[in-house]
């Protein structure tokens, strides 16, 4: 079955997370998506972490469903291939930093005008505008300048980081988001192609919630606050007596409720004063013990069980071990089976969202350096003699 994006002709200009990951959202859905590489190591990412025959295992992940053509960028006739690539794409995205597509001879001016209905995804790390636009940017400085770091962690400990390339993989979604925004202003010819600047600092602080407003209105500096959710009572990180931590989300009023019957607190269900979240707010110390004096004293399933049955929503905090064995997670394929070389299967992450018509899927693992290169060219209407002879010149590989 086609995907939603078939017919759609992605050209990947990144390395590492953010532009890759965008890219490798758009080929799960159906888009033709060409991975440019630099002749020799090709994408750092291939060397990543865990390896599996000497290629890492992000990599198959992260690289699924894409054509990888190695092509020397700095080369007149390398540049002159990703110019009728460009030509012939819906999109091309890069991660860059500001200035580094123009060096190459590659810059929006240039592209548009060979292709007026090019969308162009850039991102970076502070935008391609602005007084830091030069400066270099990974997601982990996204993180912290987006307002995430500082709210993140206990309140009592350094500011912490969540454990992955959380800054990266927003910058990817609001990549994707914007290219399709864009895609469909032009299929539908209401305009041309356009330019969607995405920083990473700006994508982790789309998702900060009420931090601006609260602070410019009363002068609230939301700060770390553990595993509690600030302003919300009770959500919270709670502990069993079997060593682990539940998280449990009492937060509305009637939810509220019933997790005091269900924890033997009647009493505060009842209390007029607890009747809102502004009200338990104020509490929050006298309900986090509450909860807690109930939790600690029964493992984590009777926890769950008992909070299930009440439909007070609360969940176990899972491992990957816990992720992998889950039977929710295999009802809705999200542990996919995927063949490496050596004849070895792995599982990997699943594809969302589910689309009901045209859902996604996985046709093959991260490719070898310039897997496709011959027949990537070969669309572009070169002959054999024409490949030879840029691979002669070590413009292509």
């Amino acid at each position: 079955m086609d995907g939603p994006l078939s017919g759609i002709r992605v050209v990947e200009l990144g390395t590492l997370i953010a532009a890759p990951f965008a890219a490798r959202l758009l080929a799960e859905f159906g888009a033709e998506v060409i991975k440019i590489e630099q002749p020799g190591n090709g994408d750092p990412l291939r060397s990543w972490r865990k390896l599996h025959q000497g290629t890492s295992l992000w990599w198959y992940l992260q690289s699924r469903n894409k054509k990888s053509i190695a092509i020397d960028l700095k080369s007149p006739e390398g540049r002159d291939v990703a110019l009728r690539l460009a030509a012939r794409a819906d999109v091309l995205i890069e991660n860059f930093k500001p200035g580094g597509l123009e060096k190459l001879g590659l810059g929006w001016d240039v592209l548009s005008g060979l292709n007026p209905d090019l969308t162009l995804v850039r991102i970076s790390g502070y935008g391609q505008t602005g007084p830091y636009r030069d400066r270099s940017g990974f997601g982990a400085i996204g993180e912290a300048m987006g307002g995430l770091r500082f709210t993140t962690g206990d309140p009592d400990s350094p500011p912490a980081r969540v454990g992955i390339s959380i800054g990266d993989s927003l910058a990817s979604l609001h990549g994707v988001i914007g290219a399709l925004m864009s895609l469909l202003r032009v299929k539908t010819g209401r305009g041309p192609g356009q330019v969607v600047d995405v920083s990473l600092y700006e994508s982790v602080f789309n998702l900060m919630e009420s931090l601006v407003p609260e602070y410019d209105l009363m002068g609230h500096i939301r700060t770390r606050t553990g595993g509690a959710l600030p302003g919300i009572s009770p959500s919270n990180t709670y502990p069993s007596a079997d060593g682990q931590h539940v998280v449990i989300a009492g937060n509305s009023d009637a939810i509220f409720r019933r997790l005091m019957q269900v924890v033997g607190r009647p009493d505060l269900a009842d209390d007029p004063s607890l009747a809102s979240n502004d009200g338990r707010v104020r509490r929050n110390a006298i309900l986090d013990a509450a909860i807690t004096a109930w939790t600690a004293t029964r493992t984590t399933e009777e926890i769950l069980t008992s909070l299930d049955d009440a439909d007070v929503p609360s969940g176990r905090i899972y491992s990957v071990a816990d992720i992998v064995s889950d039977p929710h997670y295999a009802a809705r394929e999200m542990i996919l089976p995927t063949e490496l070389p050596g004849d070895v299967t792995v599982k990997m992450p699943g594809i969302a969202p589910k689309l009901s018509e045209t859902p996604g899927a996985v046709r093959w693992s991260g490719p070898t350096l310039g897997q496709h290169t011959d027949e990537v060219l070969a669309s572009l209407g070169l002959e054999d003699a024409d490949i030879s002879r840029l691979r002669r010149a070590g413009a292509v590989q």
